[in-house]
């Protein structure tokens, strides 16, 4: 749009990300609806908005990793799997990639930190961000104690160790596991209270290791100025900084109210440090340091005597390294070989290893990834699970604010990494609790939900479940383990993830059948041409701008919102207009077959064809496939259909000079019952 009152400003280039699915599973819901159809639906709107080849919508399989490892083990022991575990991560990815496609994301690579060239460029990229920091000065060589399972007489990483529960005060995470709990929050392995080895079912003991670490408590002062940039911007999740915000405090262990004897007979050997009783009603004093490294001090003299405490969440160094066989192979730095890169930090710079591959595919020069990464004109857009927070909002901020001017590869062409956007999402709960494939209650996958839904009202319904606001609970009627099979069979009883599927199939596909069969019975199978009634150009002007402003926010619930307002006025619009031209015909005894329409039956034509346009315009990065459709029978090329760069004054904007003399459009004619929006077949009763 060219209103320059209204003028937002959009990034001359975009990367959207969609985070990494692990390697060891199908995507269930949750990975679908609460971040690949965002993330879709906006790099959709981006590349209607600012051009297809100034928009890199990425992501791939996280193929390395404890998880993947674990996962792999299991397939093999539990289910007789017999292929390498290579073979095991490519049969996922291939089964992630078609859940994708049939929920319409079209991403500009899907590849994975371990597949296709892709996986070549993410070693290469490793290599050089690794370097980079140690070059920098802010990587440091720490020897620590690793869980080894002596039976199998392996090192575990990751998940391959189960402890009671976090150690991390506050916590509720049902799965703590070697250094992480799955809410996110980093801890030391020591601080794992009784841990288990997954392997054999045994309790490990530590041994000694070497690994590289990222010294990310050095940055707090920075990150306490991001996290202030980010509160001070309006149009930033209140959830992003909050949740940085967090691990910024000073470093606390809390300890029991009974232990306070034994707290004070050994006060003196403590690191220096503040102490606060215990709050009302609380079970726990604390004990609060002035650096990581008292605090670590500290927690050793309590352990040596027998004191059990929590943690608070605090910057800690984050490990880069790690000895699993199975992972990106790390530089040899200072002599030390043989090490891999841990899965996290690793996944923090796949995306622009997928940026870089796929303008590879492109045959763009190599350093065109630059173009999105670091161009102040550029916007890197990172959709998440609030989970994932401290990686993204923590961590990686900070290493990029440490690569600084050497950029990645350094050279002549370094130049920095911008901080990116976080677009976090909260939970997608299945029922009452988090969509997870390793919590009690299996969710749904993707293909089990697509045998009773289609892909569009799904989309629909998860884009409208406000996850920006809160977790929400995802309901589907066919899945809902509180109903009985009579009851699911029932059709009084309402589906809740069928609500904006309605608005589909029914209004928004009435309003576009309506146009073309009136064409066909009225025009001759042209749409009129010419200029739209003031109302409805007021009405769409309007929505368009509340829709861009809403879109720049990432509101994509408010963006559905107002979609199904737009497209109930323009049916009514067309149901009222029709009405009233088929009334006044009759009492002028104008028979339309014979006499030809009225002007005004033209006009409400034209009018509702615009208002079409519109709303096709609207719920194309929703509803790409019935969209298009329309489009289609328009007979307008999509690439000009869906483009912001018109004033929207009417439908000729989209014509040829002939077309627009002769006042109509010619369309495609639309067999009978046809629709652009179906309904499921199981649907039909």
């Amino acid at each position: 749009m060219t209103d320059n009152e209204n003028y937002i400003a959009w990034p001359h280039r975009a990367v959207v990300t969609a985070g990494m699915p692990y390697g060891n599973k199908p995507l269930h819901f949750g990975h679908i609806g609460g971040v690949f159809v965002p993330a879709d639906a906006f790099a959709r709107f981006l590349r209607d908005r600012i051009g297809p080849a100034n928009v890199r919508f990425v992501s791939g399989t996280d193929c390395y990793g404890s998880p993947i490892n674990e996962g792999y083990r299991k397939a093999v022991e539990q289910n007789g799997f017999a292929g390498t575990i290579e073979d095991y991560v490519q049969d996922n990815h291939e089964r992630q990639r078609a859940a994708l496609d049939a929920f319409d994301i079209e991403l500009d690579i899907f590849e994975g930190s371990g597949i296709g060239h892709a996986g070549e460029v993410h070693q290469e990229l490793t290599y050089a961000f690794v370097n980079g920091l140690h070059e920098q000065g802010h990587l440091f060589l720490e020897p620590t104690m690793q869980f080894f399972d002596e039976e199998a007489n392996t090192f575990l990483n990751g998940r391959q160790v189960l402890g009671k529960c976090c150690p991390v005060q506050g916590c509720k995470a049902e799965h703590a596991y070697a250094d992480e709990c799955d809410l996110g929050h980093q801890y030391s392995p020591a601080d794992l209270m009784d841990p288990v080895s997954t392997v054999t079912g045994t309790r490990p003991v530590m041994k000694p290791v070497n690994n590289w670490y990222f010294d990310l408590q050095h940055f707090g002062e920075f990150l306490k100025r991001h996290v202030a940039e980010m509160e001070a911007d309006g149009e930033v999740r209140a959830i992003t900084p909050q949740t940085i915000a967090e691990f910024l405090g000073a470093p606390i262990i809390f300890v029991k109210n009974e232990a306070y004897d034994d707290y004070l007979s050994l006060v003196s050997e403590l690191p220096p440090h503040t102490f606060r009783e215990a709050a009302k009603g609380k079970a726990s004093f604390e004990i609060e340091f002035s650096s990581i490294e008292e605090r670590d001090a500290a927690r050793g003299i309590l352990e040596r005597a027998g004191i059990r405490f929590r943690t608070s969440k605090a910057l800690v160094p984050f490990r880069i390294t790690g000895n699993i066989e199975w992972g990106v192979k790390a530089p040899v730095i200072d002599g030390v070989e043989d090490l891999t890169v841990w899965c996290w930090p690793e996944s923090l710079w796949a995306p622009i290893s997928f940026t870089i591959a796929a303008n590879d595919a492109l045959g763009l020069p190599r350093g065109t990834w630059r173009d999105f990464w670091c161009d102040e004109d550029s916007q890197v857009y990172q959709f998440i699970g609030q989970d994932n927070l401290y990686f993204y909002g923590v961590a990686q901020p900070a290493m990029w604010e440490a690569l600084g001017a050497h950029g990645i590869f350094g050279g002549a062409e370094a130049r920095p990494l911008r901080q990116t956007r976080l677009v976090a999402n909260h939970h997608l709960l299945f029922g009452k609790t988090k969509a997870s494939s390793s919590g009690a209650v299996k969710p749904p996958t993707a293909d089990e939900l697509l045998e009773h839904y289609t892909t569009e009202q799904l989309r629909a319904h998860f884009l409208a479940l406000g996850l920006d606001q809160k977790s929400v609970a995802f309901s589907p009627k066919p899945f809902d383990p509180k109903l009985t099979d009579e009851q699911r069979a029932d059709t009084r009883i309402a589906d809740p993830a069928l609500k904006e599927g309605a608005l589909l199939t029914n209004v928004f596909n009435r309003l576009a059948r309506s146009c073309f069969y009136e064409s066909q019975n009225s025009f001759g199978g042209y749409m009129p041409l010419g200029r739209p009634s003031a109302e409805v150009v007021r009405e769409a002007k309007s929505t368009l701008r509340e829709y861009e402003r809403l879109m720049h926010k990432v509101e994509l619930h408010s963006v559905m919102q107002l979609a199904d307002s737009f497209i109930r006025y323009a049916q009514k619009y067309w149901a009222s207009g029709i009405k009233e031209a088929t009334g006044q015909e009759e009492a002028a005894g104008i028979d339309v077959a014979t006499d030809g329409p009225s002007e005004l039956r033209r006009q409400v034509l034209l009018d509702s064809y615009y208002l079409l346009r519109i709303c096709a315009l609207i719920m194309h990065p929703i509803v790409p496939r019935g969209c298009e459709t329309i489009c289609s029978y328009l007979d307008f090329d999509a690439a000009e259909f869906f483009n912001w760069s018109y004033d929207f004054e009417s439908n000729d904007e989209l014509c040829d000079a002939g077309e627009i003399t002769d006042g109509q459009h010619q369309v495609c004619e639309l067999p009978p019952r046809f629709d652009f929006f179906k309904k499921h077949p199981s649907q039909y009763k």
